[in-house]
């Protein structure tokens, strides 16, 4: 060996001590699912601490380690609030190395958190928003929605109670980008099935008086009030029509985002004969039971379907991940699309280009109370809704994402 050649090595080998903490510190460093939920607030129960339990379920599951890595959870409040929810996901992902977003709870701050990872590159797993807009105008290559959406939930209950002789409606719904996405796409299912809108009114956030709302839609003559309402303020409203005798006069409640949680809270009795919509049902198979059960574990109450939204998206990321031998957003969004979800309750379902998961959607019909079996045994299925039939067509969200 030249003298040449003998300097050239020894410089190599001098720099390999600088590089090598670098490489083995990443090498070493969990991978990190943050949830920014709601822990305080009106959907703290259909998402909150179950969120995590949900994902932890699905890190156990895969392993507890992906790319030869711990993976760790961490969680926080976002109140509901687009500003708290976006200056948390820029912390996580610019000072802490958070990998993957999940939950967001409410569609306003889900919406904020997107535009986030939209900017940094980091992938949305899109639980807690209902808002059919995440996959529409506001679509991202990062974003995808697991669970269900404003346009599924409206095309599922509002359709059939309207084929069913509900055909005039009167709306009370929440104020803010979930209740009015919620409302639009119901409105269009009911008109889209030959009924017709008398009218709607909305109600604030964390609200806890529904009187003068429910005054009003008593008043409208309406055969279906549509609660386009969620969490706590759902519950309060159903409580509050059962006392305004809301139903005397032959109305029917149309509650549009029914969750188990919530016929836990409301009592079997109370949610007699309610039609919901939703892709998940604690008790709909055996493997989704045995899920469940271990839920119940450390929750104690069944989960719902933003729990099980949650155990699909981690999964689902967790195994992309790994196949793609990296966390790059771009890399794990494509091979997430490519691949189909399986899982509990999922089998071989599409992730479509704007990232919108086409789960079979149900019909469901709360049992009278005599029914039940055992304890949580609250739905009996009406009918299942194909992807094709349950989802917004693709050439009608505007997402530009997709190619005309």
């Amino acid at each position: 060996m030249s003298k040449i050649e003998r300097r050239a090595l020894l410089a190599g080998m001098a720099t390999l001590p600088l590089a090598a903490p670098g490489l083995l510190q990443a090498q070493s460093r969990p991978v990190q699912i943050g949830l920014l939920s709601d822990m305080s607030g009106p959907f703290r129960d259909v998402g909150g601490p179950g969120n995590r339990v949900a994902a932890e379920l699905a890190i156990q599951d895969f392993g507890g380690t992906v790319l030869g890595r711990p993976v760790t959870t961490r969680q926080a409040d976002g109140q509901n609030r687009a500003d708290v929810s976006a200056g948390l996901a820029r912390e996580w992902i610019d000072n802490l190395g958070v990998d993957v977003l999940v939950d967001g709870a409410a569609s306003s701050s889900g919406l904020a958190i997107q535009e986030v990872c939209r900017e940094k590159k980091r992938i949305y797993l899109i639980t807690g928003p209902a808002t059919s807009d995440m996959t529409g105008a506001k679509c991202s290559p990062y974003g995808m929605h697991f669970g269900f959406d404003t346009y599924a939930l409206a095309h599922g209950t509002g359709t059939a109670l309207t084929k069913a002789g509900g055909d005039s409606w009167y709306f009370i719904t929440a104020d803010y980008a979930f209740g009015h996405a919620l409302e639009r796409d119901t409105m269009a299912a009911v008109r889209g099935a030959g009924g017709k809108v008398l009218g709607a009114v909305r109600a604030p956030l964390n609200n806890a008086d529904f009187s003068s709302f429910l005054i009003q839609a008593k008043a409208s003559g309406a055969k279906v009030i549509g609660f386009a309402l969620a969490g706590t303020d759902l519950q309060n409203c159903i409580k509050q029509a059962a006392e305004f005798g809301l139903t005397r006069g032959g109305a029917r409640i149309a509650t549009l985002l029914v969750q188990v949680t919530d016929l836990v809270a409301l009592g079997q009795r109370t949610c007699e004969g309610m039609v919901l919509t939703d892709s998940f049902y604690w008790d709909q198979s055996e493997p989704a039971r045995i899920w469940s059960r271990r839920y119940m574990a450390k929750m104690t109450t069944p989960p719902g379907l933003q729990h099980a939204a949650v155990y699909t998206g981690v999964t689902h990321w967790l195994k992309s991940a790994q196949a793609v031998g990296s966390t790059d957003a771009d890399a794990v969004a494509a091979r997430m699309k490519a691949t189909p979800v399986n899982d509990m309750y999922n089998a071989d379902v599409r992730i479509r280009e704007d990232g919108r998961t086409l789960h079979v959607m149900h019909l469901w019909e709360v049992k009278r109370e005599a029914e039940a079996k055992h304890k949580y045994d609250f739905c009996k299925l009406i009918t299942d809704i194909p992807p094709d039939q349950a989802w917004r067509p693709l050439s009608e969200g505007g997402c530009p994402l997709v190619k005309a």
